[in-house]
């Protein structure tokens, strides 16, 4: 009979769901397939994802979030929609408050963006909080001390670098290069070394099977098939865990700068917690092989993978709505 409050965790590329008293009840790759022809919405979530570069030339498949962000607002409304009525989180009496998850850099016109397209799925009262602050809640750190914490979260459109103390952010740094800038550099390396075309899909099966980024962590071989761009026939390759580590080298650099300038304008006395309690990487991107060995080498502090990245923001929406009145409302952006 009365809604129930949801936290969101807007990805680019998953959607995950966390119901007040339920957890997380959904998660979904943030794709829907339109019909071209009339603009009708085929598939959302799982079953459009399967039709990923697999469609007919009517058909086409979108992902309607880049870069953390909202580019193609009605489909995102959609998706969103069709998400909250599968859940049943509307009451009768009374619509849901929703907590939302936003990059830290993003502007005013792109936090209304995402407020609006929550309001207009049906929220009573919408909220934003900033992705890396949610991040580290889920990874249960203590964020709320006065004491340094510093959370890396790499999800599919964006890296957030934050510094936590007294449950806020004291520096941080949002950069366009995360899982699908891994995706696309693996991609364009198989088509320059070997002049072989392949989709995104199988970019993404490299990623996790062979890659890694760290020099002799991993030796793997996988064999990947395309389509020859000579020939144009269907062809066969094999590919060394080695060979991905230099296609990754430039985004995982840029990755480590960031983290290197956010550290650098750090206060001192946080920098020293920081080195006691370490670095903790959350987010799909906190799985590519050999990136923590290569973050704390590089850093010179302990690097942690938290016990289960990829749910850390839906799991830190969760533990925010439960304590929502008690945090102070200036916090809600």
């Amino acid at each position: 009979m009365f809604s129930k409050d949801v936290g969101i965790d807007l990805g680019t590329a998953n959607v995950l769901i966390h119901v007040k008293g339920r957890g997380i009840v959904l998660n979904e790759p943030s794709v829907v397939a339109l019909d071209r022809n009339n603009g009708k919405v085929l598939a959302v979530g799982e079953e459009a994802r399967r039709m990923v570069g697999r469609t007919p030339g009517n058909i086409v498949a979108i992902r309607p979030l880049k870069d953390g962000v909202i580019a193609d607002f009605d489909i995102t409304e959609t998706m969103l929609k069709h998400f909250l009525n599968k859940l049943n989180v509307k009451g009768i009496i009374s619509k849901p408050r929703i907590l939302i998850c936003c990059p830290t850099n993003i502007t005013s016109v792109e936090r209304k963006a995402i407020r609006e397209a929550a309001e207009k799925c049906g929220g009573k009262q919408v909220f934003l909080e900033e992705e890396p602050k949610v991040a580290a809640i889920g990874a249960g750190m203590e964020i709320f001390q006065p004491s340094g914490n510093m959370v890396v979260d790499i999800g599919g459109g964006t890296t957030d670098i934050a510094v936590l103390s007294m449950g806020d952010i004291v520096t941080a740094s949002s950069l366009k290069v995360a899982g699908d800038k891994f995706d696309l550099e693996i991609l364009n390396y198989i088509k320059r070394e070997y002049k072989l075309l392949i989709g995104e899909r199988t970019a993404e099966d490299i990623k996790v099977k062979a890659a890694t980024v760290f020099p002799g962590a991993r030796d793997e071989e996988i064999d990947i098939r395309g389509r020859d761009m000579v020939t144009g026939l269907p062809r066969t390759i094999t590919i060394r865990s080695k060979e991905i580590e230099q296609a990754l080298k430039e985004p995982v650099e840029a990755i480590i700068q960031a983290a290197k300038n956010v550290l650098e304008r750090t206060p001192p006395e946080l920098s020293a917690d920081i080195i006691d309690r370490g670095v903790i990487l959350t987010g799909g991107g906190a799985l590519l092989h050999g990136l923590d060995l290569l973050l704390s080498e590089e850093l010179k502090v302990p690097v942690t993978i938290a016990d289960d990245p990829l749910h850390c923001v839906a799991v830190g929406t969760g533990i925010m709505l439960e304590n929502m009145d008690k945090l102070p409302k200036r916090k809600f952006i």
